[in-house]
């Protein structure tokens, strides 16, 4: 069942309160489902399904014959779209479980992989080939588990996904998802939190580096060897993130939208946005808001 609040579609899941998880194993020709988010964290995975364009917050990507996300954010909006599939037979096993679930579970030392793996996954996770692998007979065999063995087949299979976490590709940027970053390190920290105040200024490198008592380049190499990104392209894709959120969910212009998400220039704000989204911001508002349509 799906409701739909403000532009955004929300998915009332079959999940009750007396059971753990929600499973649905389903073979199909086409992809149907409209955008949508739900407050149930999701595990999804697609098998021969080359084609398919999958849609998490403002990552779209075209997937191959096998596709597994995890989803965490009750917020994230998502979809699986037909796209340029071929396939007449396609298999989507969808499992769908409460945080309240799994709230006990994740305050103890023996979660504490698949705790980190659900905080990344607020931005939507895709797990690489070796982790599909490695937990394809539990998840091909989940559907026919009954009872007690299920559950202790489901958390079999979260463990072994979370040994997976640091490979596990990130796919909607933190600040389109409106999640707030989490770093081990209290500079790194330091540094996330204030360019998030003042992603719509001038952010100077000697500024940040002074913050958190570094040189220059001592503060670059910590930051990238930290974070995987270089400062720029981190201000720059937080930048994005939140011009994102505004094409999505207002109806600012172009222009207005550029400035107000810190880029000082329309052109060159064009640019990026082209080369990160292979689109334009116009083309990206249209295609985006007419997938969050109820259909």
């Amino acid at each position: 069942m799906i409701v739909q609040d403000k532009n955004i579609i929300r998915e009332i899941t079959p999940l009750s309160e007396k059971d753990c998880f929600y499973i649905a194993d389903r073979r199909k020709t086409e992809f149907t489902y409209p955008m949508h988010c739900h407050k149930e964290f999701e595990l999804n995975f697609v098998i021969n399904a080359p084609g398919v364009q999958r849609i998490v917050g403002d990552s779209a990507e075209i997937i191959g014959d096998y596709d597994l996300v995890l989803i965490t954010s009750p917020d994230l909006e998502h979809v699986w779209e037909q796209h340029e599939c071929k396939s007449c037979d396609v298999r989507e096993i969808t499992i769908q479980f409460s945080p309240q679930f799994m709230k006990t579970l994740l305050a103890t030392n023996q979660f504490d992989r698949v705790t980190k793996m659900f905080d990344k996954a607020q931005n939507g996770l895709c797990f690489p080939m070796p982790a599909i692998m490695k937990v394809y007979s539990l998840l091909d065999g989940l559907p026919d588990t009954k009872g007690f063995y299920a559950v202790t087949r489901f958390l079999t299979l979260l463990y072994e996904l979370s040994m997976f976490t640091d490979e596990a590709r990130v796919l909607s940027s933190s600040s389109f998802a409106r999640i707030e970053q989490h770093s081990d390190s209290r500079r790194v920290q330091k540094v996330q939190d204030f360019i998030n105040r003042h992603y719509k200024e001038e952010i100077r490198l000697n500024q940040l580096a002074d913050m958190v008592g570094m040189t220059e380049v001592s503060f670059s190499r910590f930051f990238k060897l930290r974070t995987g990104k270089t400062l720029q392209d981190y201000i720059t894709d937080i930048r994005l993130g939140y011009a994102l959120r505004m094409l999505v969910d207002t109806t600012m212009s172009i222009a207005e939208i550029c400035y107000e998400s810190g880029f000082n220039n329309l052109s060159n704000f064009n640019r990026i946005f082209k080369k990160k989204k292979m689109v334009s911001p116009k083309d990206f508002r249209a295609n985006y808001k007419k997938k969050r349509i109820l259909i």
